[in-house]
């Protein structure tokens, strides 16, 4: 480990202690000092001197709760799991505080002072470090502190490596050379490397080396203390998401689908619940405004349910509102209708279809109304799909769901996204909307799966927007 990661991880100890004391000063300054002072009178008998006792002690104990949250961690880790920490450990240690009130409440009763305190102190903490991250990259920039790397392996993921490590200088990666092969001649080279004191890492680049070669090349980077590290082809990559549990007394593994599994689950849930009923109240008169176009456009009701396939392969209704001619809508009216209505979508797809795959995408479709043509491009016929979501039937974030026919012709890998809720959004709307070939939208989708977080979600909902109002542009 470079010893610039360990300065700079010690650096921050200090920094978040300066930042917690100073959210504390903000907020009782705010307080005592404005216009909120005259409109709420401070009632309160604790001296400064005695509230920057307890702000000294709170943030060391808060300190101790940052490490405990994996904040202090000697290495990089991404911007948005750091964000996350830092919300969640800024979270818990509120609660400490407010639990000490509530167990002795003469102690402090501002609770403005206490909102806005943890409000700031989730603010400073993060812009703090993001000017240490800012530093960090531009001396990695000019060289200081970079890893000195050697690959070990020939072939796709060595050049792909090679080209990312020489654009990007902020990776921290030096390249001193690559080998294809481990052998004498390669040993050699390495140990003239580490003597010098040029070489900090090796990466194995080649997950096909036979075993004997990789146990060689393990046992020198142990024997000369030399950081090892591979590259693993997609059946090791599983193991990124292993669970061990013991059965009868022996260690047996388990391939999680998704991090969504227990309290994450829990999390999604609770999110999803709060944010749908928030986001039907404030989208509510948009809703209305649609329903009485459509009524006025075209012949029929409003809401349009659809067959759609959810989580597990589970078949649902989704909400939506009508963009499309009544009578030539697929899966409403009677079975003469619902077949005339198919045969002619067929044909549509027949001749039209501007989107190879298992999900197609009819191009011009002249079953569109005049109303349904602006309430697709602004996304406001999916508005609907809010009550789905707080009906449990699917989640705010998520692959998107399609119709059973449209499954049906998934492939094997394809079927992957159905292993959690679908979504009224997610990576590939943010990503390309109904742009992107099916291929592409499964693979983002199954990367949401397999990296899912409650920062991610609310990422790609605060993204959206953005993608429904400027529907060229892409968010990501």
């Amino acid at each position: 480990m470079k010893k610039t990661s360990l300065i700079f991880t010690l650096i921050l100890v200090p920094l978040d202690f300066i930042m917690l004391v100073l959210a504390a000063l903000s907020a009782y300054f705010l307080r005592v000092g404005t216009i909120i002072s005259e409109i709420k009178p401070v009632i309160y008998a604790l001296t400064f001197g005695e509230y920057m006792g307890y702000v000294f002690a709170i943030a060391i104990i808060w300190l101790l709760i940052f490490a405990l949250a994996g904040l202090y961690i000697v290495g990089r880790q991404k911007l948005n799991v750091e964000i996350s920490k830092i919300f969640l450990a800024c979270s818990t240690g509120i609660l400490t505080i407010i639990v000490a009130i509530f167990l002795k409440r003469e102690l402090f009763s501002s609770r403005f002072i206490i909102l806005v305190a943890w409000a700031l102190a989730i603010i400073y903490v993060s812009i703090a470090r993001i000017i240490i991250r800012e530093i960090q990259k531009a001396l990695l920039r000019k060289g200081v502190g970079v890893t000195n790397v050697v690959l070990i392996g020939n072939g796709k993921n060595s050049q792909f490596l090679i080209n990312e490590i020489n654009q990007n200088k902020t990776l921290g990666y030096r390249i001193l050379k690559t080998f294809d092969n481990f052998d004498e001649a390669t040993k050699n080279a390495l140990l003239n490397l580490k003597n010098n004191e040029e070489l900090d890492e090796i990466i194995q680049t080649d997950p096909n080396l036979d075993k004997k070669t990789v146990a060689d090349l393990v046992a020198f980077t142990e024997e000369n203390h030399i950081v090892f590290k591979f590259m693993a082809d997609i059946y090791q990559t599983m193991t990124s998401r292993l669970a061990i549990d013991t059965l009868v007394g022996l260690p047996i593994f388990e391939i999680r689908k998704t991090k969504l599994e227990g309290w994450g689950r829990i999390y999604k849930r609770i999110f999803d619940v709060i944010g749908s009923i928030l986001l039907i109240i404030l989208t509510s008169p948009i809703m209305i405004t649609a329903a009485i176009a459509i009524k006025l456009n075209s012949s029929g009701p409003a809401l349009y349910k659809n067959k759609r396939v959810g989580a597990r392969g589970k078949e649902f209704n989704l909400f939506k509102f009508r963009s499309m001619r009544y009578e030539l809508s697929t899966g409403v009216g009677s079975e003469e209708q619902q077949k005339k209505a198919l045969e002619y979508e067929q044909k549509l797809i027949a001749e039209k279809n501007t989107r190879p795959g298992a999900v197609y995408k009819i191009g011009e479709d002249p079953r569109i109304t005049r109303v349904g043509k602006f309430i697709r491009k602004y996304s406001i016929d999916e508005l609907p799909q809010f009550l789905n979501v707080l009906f449990g039937q699917m989640s705010l974030v998520g692959p998107r769901p399609h119709q059973p026919r449209e499954v049906a012709n998934y492939q094997q890998l394809q079927r992957h996204v159905l292993d959690i809720k679908p979504g009224v959004t997610g990576m590939a709307q943010i990503s390309g909307r109904s742009d992107l070939q099916f291929d592409e939208e499964a693979r983002l989708d199954t990367y949401y799966i397999e990296n899912w977080s409650l920062w991610l979600d609310l990422r790609i909902l605060l993204q959206t927007p953005v993608v429904v109002l400027l529907p060229k542009r892409k968010a990501l």
